[in-house]
C-alpha cells in the first residue's frame, strides 16, 4: 500500500510487512505544479503517481528534466534526497 497505513484498509490487519521493490516504473499520471507548495520544490515541478512493476503505485516528483519534457508512460528510475525536517524523499527521474 501507498502511501503507508497503519492499518490495511481492506482486511483492518496491523501486521503490514515492507517489501523491497526494484526502484524502477512508469509515469501513470503527472501534473506541473507552478506554485511553491512545500520548502525544497521551486516550480515549475512535475508530482506524478508512478506504476511499479510490483504492482503498487507510488507518488513523487520526477526530477532530471524539464517539465515538458515528462510523458504518461516515461520509464523512470527512483532515487532519494534528504529534505530538512521530512527525511529522505522518494524522486523520480528518466531511465537509461
Amino acid at each position: 500500500m501507498h502511501f503507508p497505513e497503519p492499518s490495511c484498509p481492506y482486511c483492518g490487519s496491523t501486521d503490514l510487512p515492507y517489501t523491497a521493490v526494484s526502484g524502477h516504473g512508469v509515469v501513470h499520471t503527472f501534473s506541473v505544479v507552478h506554485r511553491t507548495f512545500l520548502p525544497g520544490f521551486e516550480p515549475p515541478y512535475v508530482v506524478a503517481w508512478i506504476d511499479l512493476p510490483e504492482g503498487a503505485r507510488v507518488f513523487g516528483d520526477v526530477t532530471g528534466c524539464p517539465p515538458e519534457d515528462v510523458r504518461i508512460g516515461m520509464p523512470v528510475r527512483v532515487h532519494f534526497t534528504d529534505l530538512d525536517g521530512f527525511g529522505p524523499l522518494p524522486h523520480w527521474r528518466p531511465a537509461p
